[in-house]
């Protein structure tokens, strides 16, 4: 009896494995995963790309200092007031300029919507429509959204959280997607930075329907569990995803 006791122990570990291997790996494969092609900006930046469902987007944050016709992109780490722009401007978080090699460069809407462009040839900043097109393809793989934002974030550098299922919770089983979003912070219209390591927005190319001074976004909180779609002011500063057309 012991022996059969033995034996039906290792065979309920086994079972136990087996299950929890297979959820990992359907965690891990809401996606075709990153892939061996890359796309570089006008300035020589190299990007990842990742396809999810039927969209290839970039894997990390853009980076130029020039919009695709050469122009250069006013470089508001000089002039810290935004409120004064009413073209492009671009910084680095607490304007160090350190900082630009992990997260990219933080963006006012005005630099987005320029008609000089700042996505690469063949590519664009993300729409709202993009955004929701992303977010309602990985609800339907997960079977819900309870883990939505945790699939986008990536899985090492979010500062931790005991909210369950929040971003910042269990980090380590983060990014499903391939994503790969940083917590960046961002730049209010004043020149001021905030929530690095917490908190990442990201412009999308959509203005609002209503409000001509305001355009949509979209952000993670490590202590969210959700995807938050805003809008705010064009002169506040934002990090930039950009998906192939």
């Amino acid at each position: 009896m012991k022996t059969r006791k033995h034996l039906w122990i290792l065979t309920l570990s086994f079972l136990a494995f087996v299950f929890a291997f297979t959820t990992s790996c359907k965690e891990e494969m809401l996606t075709d995963g990153i892939n061996t092609i890359t796309v570089q900006d006008i300035d020589g930046n190299t990007y990842h790309t990742v396809n999810i469902g039927t969209q290839v987007w970039m894997v990390e944050n853009l980076n130029t200092k020039r919009y695709s016709n050469g122009d250069t992109i006013i470089n508001s780490n000089i002039q810290k007031n935004w409120s004064s722009l009413q073209t492009g401007g671009f910084c680095n978080y607490n304007n160090d300029s350190t900082n630009y090699s992990k997260y990219g460069k933080i963006y006012n809407w005005y630099a987005v919507n320029d008609s000089r462009k700042i996505a690469p040839k063949g590519w664009h900043v993300a729409t709202d429509a993009d955004w929701t097109k992303l977010t309602d393809y990985l609800k339907t793989k997960l079977g819900s959204d309870s883990l939505l934002a945790k699939s986008l974030a990536d899985s090492t550098t979010w500062e931790s959280s005991i909210i369950k299922n929040a971003v910042g919770n269990k980090i380590s089983i983060n990014n499903a997607s391939g994503l790969t979003a940083l917590p960046g912070g961002y730049c209010d219209g004043n020149g001021a930075f905030y929530f690095v390591g917490n908190v990442s927005r990201w412009w999308s190319s959509t203005q609002h329907e209503t409000y001509d001074v305001d355009a949509w976004s979209v952000s993670l909180s490590s202590d969210d569990s959700k995807i938050s779609r805003n809008f705010y002011f064009k002169n506040v500063g934002f990090y930039v995803r950009c998906v192939k057309d």
